[in-house]
Order: structure tokens, then sequence, then C-alpha cells
């Protein structure tokens, strides 16, 4: 996992996951720009990344805009020389159940994590392919995009939206040897933490420095940022250069292959369907088995439940 020689753009890696996947990225030999909104922590980040010996600068822009997209690129390139990995990380959460969501709370994360990741992967890609070296998109999904959950209709849209993105580019950048994957990462962060089942075991383990209990990290796959950040690394190396158009899960003790939507019942019926004859066979048909939505709630056990 030798990334000497290469440099990489994490957006949103002031802190939590982006900040991870940065420091590993720079710990494997990259050189990073690290993008945040905050300049304070993105001025943390590379301190502790030149701190450790390595080399990295920050751009402190939100992420939306062809813009901002091209600036990250082009400072990329004039500090450093070039660009191979660029992580798509940045996102903002404005939870509200459909009939409460505004139209600006919809605008604003649809921007920041569909737009964002849209205008920082073609703004790289263009310049991968002038290098005519290769390159690495790697796209931060996360479960909601792939099951839904209550009162994210716009950061599961565009979770979805990112690894429909990623199965696409994958196609249109294989000639030029740019691989696309998107992560799909559970984590112990500031938006696992109002999950009820997970807060008081993530301040328990604050507290006390005490790891998380094993069920949590295999059964339900969450640990710390660090947990998921050697993925994004394995992504960004020589090793992974036939990987790609991939939706990848990591989290805790678990890394998992999510798989594409399919056909899982099929019918005929000669001359075409009428509604009628749909609802004769739904039950007994292709409806049979439905499908299940939503992220499933935790199964924690008695003694942790007891504990908190």
């Amino acid at each position: 996992m030798d990334l000497s020689g290469k440099v990489a753009v994490v957006t949103g890696a002031g802190r939590g996951l982006g900040r991870a996947y940065a420091e590993a990225l720079a710990a494997a030999g990259a050189a990073l720009i690290v993008n945040d909104v905050d300049a304070e922590a993105a001025a943390q980040v590379v301190e502790a990344i030149t701190g450790s010996g390595g080399n990295a600068r920050s751009v402190v822009a939100p992420v939306g805009s062809a813009e901002v997209a091209d600036r990250l690129v082009a400072t990329a390139v004039k500090e450093f020389g070039r660009l191979d990995v660029m992580v798509t990380n940045a996102g903002i959460l404005r939870d509200r159940v459909l009939w409460k969501m505004s139209d600006d709370d919809f605008d604003a994360v649809i921007d920041v994590h569909l737009r964002g990741t849209f205008t920082c992967a073609r703004a790289a890609a263009v310049r991968m392919r002038e290098q005519g070296t290769g390159g690495r998109l790697i796209l931060i999904s996360s479960p909601a995009g792939q099951r839904g959950n209550f009162g994210q209709s716009n950061y599961a849209a565009a979770k979805a939206g990112i690894v429909a993105m990623a199965r696409t580019w994958a196609m249109e950048l294989a000639r030029a040897n740019i691989t696309v994957n998107a992560v799909v990462p559970v984590a112990a962060t500031e938006m696992t933490r109002t999950i009820p089942a997970f807060a008081p075991i993530i301040e328990e383990s604050e507290r006390t420095g005490r790891p998380f209990p094993a069920w949590l990290r295999k059964d339900e796959g969450l640990g710390t940022v660090e947990d998921a950040a050697g993925l994004v690394v394995f992504l960004a190396s020589d090793a992974s250069a036939d990987v790609t158009g991939q939706a990848i899960g990591i989290g805790g003790d678990r890394l998992a292959l999510w798989s594409h939507p399919s056909e899982k019942a099929v019918a005929f019926a000669e001359g075409g369907w009428t509604a009628e004859a749909i609802a004769d066979s739904w039950r007994s048909g292709v409806g049979a088995e439905p499908e299940t939505y939503g992220i499933p709630a935790p199964k924690v056990p008695a003694s942790d439940v007891q504990g908190a």
C-alpha cells in the first residue's frame, strides 16, 4: 500500500471520516489537498499530517460549484504537480420527514453531496485523462442510499445517486485506466451518535477508552472512523487497479460488497398485464416476498441494554 509519489484530494476532510481518510492516505505516502469549510479544522489536519512527516495543503471552500472543484484540482497540480486520487467525502445533513422538508433543506444536501461529487469527479477526470496515467475516483456513499432511512429523503437520494454515478463513470473512464468506486462506510460519527441504540455505547467508549463491543463491530459493522480508512487506501493503491464500478461497505470488523439492483421475481402474461390481472396474481406471484426497506434497527444484546 505504498502511495509515494501520488497526490490525493479529500473533500470534507476537516473531521470525522474525511480526516481519517486524509491521514491514512498521507501515512501511506500520498501528498494531500485537505478540503473543508472550516479553516481551523482543515489547518489542524494539515498540521497533523506535516507533523508526521507528510505533505499537505488546505483549500477552504464549500464543494458543489464547478469553480471550487476546479480550484481543488488546480491546487493539487500547482502544489504537487499532478492528481491521482479524488475522494468525494464532503457532506451535510438537513433531516426532515417529507411533509416538513423545505426546498432549501432538499437543495442544500443535494448540492453538497450529489452535485459536489459530480463537479469534483468531473474536474479530476479531466485532469487524470490529460495526464494519461490513470487515476482513482473514490466516492463516499452511505447505507441510507442503499436502503433508505427515515427523515433522510434528501440524503438517501443523493447517496443512491452517488452509487449510480460510480457505476456509470466506471464504464466511461475505463479506457483511461481510471477506476471509480463507491465506499459505503459505517462509523461512530456525529450522525451515528444520534441513533438511540448506538449513542450510549459510543459515549461510554469515548468516556472510558474501552473498544466497542464485538457484536457492534461485527454484527452492525460499526467501528471507529479509522476502521473505514483502510478501504480508501486500498482503492487508491495500485493493488486495486482491477476494482471498479463497485459499492463496497466498510465498518468495524465488516467488509462487504453491495449488490446492484436486479430483478428478484418475474412473471409473464401473454398479451400483457391488466391492472386486474396484476391484482389477482400479485401476492402469490412476483409480490409474494416483497423487499424490505429502511436500515434495519440494531439488535442490541440485553447485557448492553442493561449496562447502558
